[in-house]
């Protein structure tokens, strides 16, 4: 009779006996770019992110690992209004970034292939910011007056978040991988005067935001 109720329940559940053993080791990462334009103010958006992603399992289904990489987002708005005078406006806001994020990353088995898993990470970045703004004024008499400021700010940031996601193996030596949301908090330090420390708080299971990663693993 339990025999009959542990295979219901395997049945049932998906379970499976299939680990990920102590020392596999793999390689992942992510690498995207998005570009939006609004054409009603006149924005455009642009971020760039390469984040590649080596791991080791110090424990069957417990790995340990750290990625390493760069990111960048790019806004910019440009003003035209008036014809005569002819006034001009532009803004930019540019932001890259050194990002390292150590994590340990926990996996539950639900099918042989099929794994579900959560990450705590410690993300850190070494990043700059800079603000240009320019404005060029043609008068009545077709004179030029321009104006522009520009300011840079370097900043460094450190947070701690969870991320739950799953894992699904194409093969013995290659899966994807998603993230579904995180759980977290983060905190921005600038080197101006009189700036402030930003935090940052997130909560919650996002579609909007999934991450996609492909997996190469080194199968023992």
């Amino acid at each position: 009779m339990k025999r009959i109720l542990l295979t219901g329940a395997v049945a049932l559940f998906g379970l499976s006996n299939a680990q990920i053993s102590k020392g596999t080791a793999y390689i992942s990462g992510q690498l995207g770019y998005s570009q939006n334009e609004n054409k009603n103010n006149d924005t455009k958006i642009e971020s760039f992110k390469v984040l590649p992603t080596v791991g080791y399992f110090v424990n069957t289904n417990l790995a340990v690992g750290l990625a390493v990489g760069y990111r960048s987002n790019n806004e910019k708005m440009t003003k035209t209004t008036g014809a005569n005078p002819l006034s001009v406006a532009e803004y930019k806001d540019t932001e890259s970034a050194f990002v390292v994020a150590p994590f340990v990353r926990k996996y539950w088995t639900v099918s042989d292939k099929f794994f579900l898993f959560g990450q705590l990470e410690v993300p850190m970045a070494f990043g700059q910011n800079k603000i240009e703004a320019f404005t060029a004024l043609t008068t009545a008499t077709g004179a030029v007056n321009t104006a522009s400021i520009s300011s840079t700010s370097n900043y460094t940031s450190i947070g701690v978040n969870i991320k739950p996601g799953l894992d699904y193996f194409l093969s013995k030596n290659w899966s994807i991988e998603a993230t579904i949301g995180e759980f977290g908090y983060g905190t921005y330090n600038y080197d101006f005067d009189g700036a402030k420390r930003v935090n940052d708080y997130k909560f919650g299971l996002n579609l909007s935001s999934v991450t996609f990663g492909v997996k190469y693993i080194f199968a023992k």
